[in-house]
């Protein structure tokens, strides 16, 4: 009972990891229809320069710990901001170009990141708080999942209040809509649009700060591969459906932990095939709108 009750916790533990990377993917496409490659490039530079703040600050303290997340989504945000400002703005409808763009963008960042950084893994030094156990029903659940299951649904119920109880919000989902309508109004939906990209990239950056700490180490690919698993999570959920990455993000990850733990480590096989089947059964993904 204490083994399916560890995997079962960890699992969405993990799953709520996959959503912090995926939910500004995933809100990113919904809103802007904007598939952004260059996502995990934002995590991964937002976890480095937490990495630096955590290490100047006390690595193992909660200060340095607290301060290095907060940096990570600023630094996200920022990033983001750039990227949508400088080159996703004037490809707006030109979706191919958007594609090589980001692409190109991720792939130049990870040269950059191993340039300033070095190719090797950097370890980290969290909070010891982070590293010990809680008891569960006889499971010893690691703490670093409870926080990731905490600061995932606050980063989901901070994206739903914003876009359904703020100005911003109305402008944006209206935006989305009716552009052109929008706009007659004289309201700018440029700018809107890039607060979208800027609250998407704050999620990966806090996610990539929690996930150096899940993974003990940051380094330069790091953002690389959670966004494959976050793309997956974003098609099986549903493009651009925030509930729906959510569900597909503890759903995926609950299967992984459990058919690596019972099935030999065919964790990532399984993935792929429940990918495989929604994508033949439910080509829209769980809670996708039909087109």
């Amino acid at each position: 009972m204490s083994g399916i009750v560890l995997v079962l916790v960890t699992g969405v533990g993990l799953g709520a990891l996959y959503f912090l990377v995926a939910s500004g993917l995933s809100l990113i496409y919904g809103l802007m229809h904007v598939l952004n490659f260059a996502h995990g490039a934002f995590l991964t530079l937002s976890a480095f320069i937490g990495w630096e703040v955590a290490q100047r600050m006390g690595a193992g303290s909660w200060g340095g710990f607290a301060v290095s997340v907060i940096v990570g989504g600023i630094v996200g945000a920022l990033f983001a901001t750039v990227t949508e400002l400088v080159l996703i703005r004037p490809l707006y409808e030109r979706h191919i170009e958007q594609v090589l763009v980001t692409v190109g963008l991720s792939l130049a960042a990870v040269a950059l990141f191993e340039g300033i950084w070095g190719p090797d893994v950097a370890h980290v030094a969290g909070p010891a708080w982070l590293k010990s156990t809680t008891e569960v029903l006889g499971a010893h659940i690691p703490n670093i999942y409870w926080l990731l299951i905490l600061c995932a649904a606050l980063v989901l119920a901070a994206i739903v209040l914003f876009l359904r109880k703020t100005r911003y919000g109305m402008i944006i989902r209206a935006g989305v809509e009716n552009r052109s309508m929008v706009t007659a109004l004289g309201i700018d939906v440029r700018r809107s649009f890039t607060v979208v990209f800027a609250i998407g990239g704050a999620a990966a950056g806090i996610g990539g700060v929690l996930a150096m700490h899940w993974y003990t180490f940051v380094s330069p690919h790091m953002g690389a591969t959670l966004l494959i698993f976050a793309f997956i999570v974003t098609i099986i959920g549903g493009l651009g459906s925030l509930t729906g990455a959510a569900i597909a993000s503890v759903l995926v990850a609950v299967l992984q932990q459990f058919a690596n733990t019972y099935l030999g480590g065919t964790g990532d096989l399984i993935v792929v095939v429940l990918l495989a089947v929604v994508l033949l059964v439910r080509p829209r993904g769980l809670m996708g709108r039909t087109a």
